[in-house]
């Protein structure tokens, strides 16, 4: 989504067009001494036609999948490629994609409406250049309707699929908005913002361990962010508000987490407790909670 420049973009220079050749091929938002960062002209025109078409930018368009090379021959075989195809395995997609319920894991994917994409994830960019091939939808429009084509157990299929922006499980920065969240010892907790369950009751929220700030309190746990909470001491967590209850409320030694990809924590719970202020004033972080928490 951005292009990096030689060019110096200083503060103040955000916002402002960048040239090249008398045209302006992009918006320029971030830099340092030597490189920039400019927002290419087809995302900022992609951005204004969107928003003036649904009153707010609606997002970018993916297939909310996850993919692995297919470079290593063995496997290419194994999977039962002939020599002249190439394309991407399909690891995961995201239960919240259009994709879900239409592709599956271990699908090969051949080609988006025609384009064939290299065993390396890239496709063929301005005759001479490679792209992430995930650039064939990102810039389309919500609904639209896009042919893929996938290898699955030896037989090639082609689905049609309307594609369409895919909310992130966790809070993204808003501009408008605090987001609900909680900190103990380095542990990052997060409200999901979009239901992968229907709520069996009313309140129930889906609480994701966004990011793990390192400290001597969370060595080896710094690899299990994005992770889904499901136990706090064995009691399961019904949304965040609960989740800081049963975590002030410890009477254990140890405090042990349960996430939902069958990984544990374990925390010294009067260590942790120690250590959080130090963590905060560390990483610059003025409370141990949102407002929205405190008040309970």
């Amino acid at each position: 989504m951005t292009i990096q420049t030689d060019a110096a973009i200083n503060p103040g220079n955000s916002g402002g067009p960048a040239f090249m050749d008398n045209k302006v091929v992009g918006v320029a938002f971030q830099g340092n001494k030597d490189t920039g960062c400019i927002i290419p002209t087809p995302v900022v025109k992609h951005f204004i036609s969107g928003a003036e078409e649904n009153d707010k930018f609606p997002g970018f368009c993916s297939l909310g999948i996850l993919c692995q090379h297919m470079q290593n021959a063995r496997m290419r075989n194994y999977f039962k490629m002939t020599p002249k195809m190439t394309g991407v395995l399909i690891k995961r997609i995201n239960p919240l994609s259009s994709s879900y319920g239409i592709l599956k894991k271990d699908d090969v994917l051949l080609s988006i409406d025609g384009v064939s994409i290299g065993n390396d994830e890239t496709v063929v960019f301005r005759k001479t250049e490679s792209i992430d091939f995930n650039h064939l939808v990102s810039m389309k429009k919500p609904c639209e309707t896009t042919t893929l084509k996938v290898l699955r157990d030896g037989k090639t299929h082609e689905f049609n699929i309307n594609i369409t922006p895919v909310e992130p499980l966790h809070p993204v920065s808003q501009f408008d908005k605090l987001p609900s969240y909680y900190i103990f010892a380095g542990l990052v907790f997060f409200p999901s913002t979009q239901p992968v369950t229907i709520p069996k009751k009313a309140g129930e929220q889906i609480v994701l361990l966004s990011q793990v700030l390192e400290d001597e309190t969370t060595v080896g746990y710094t690899f299990l962010n994005n992770s889904r909470v499901k136990k706090v001491n064995g009691v399961q967590v019904e949304n965040l508000k609960h989740l800081r209850q049963l975590i002030d409320k410890c009477c254990t030694e140890d405090l042990r987490i349960d996430l939902g990809n069958d990984n544990t924590i374990i925390i010294g719970y009067k260590s942790g407790k120690r250590a959080t202020p130090k963590i905060l004033k560390r990483y610059g972080i003025p409370a141990t909670m949102s407002n929205d928490l405190q008040s309970l």
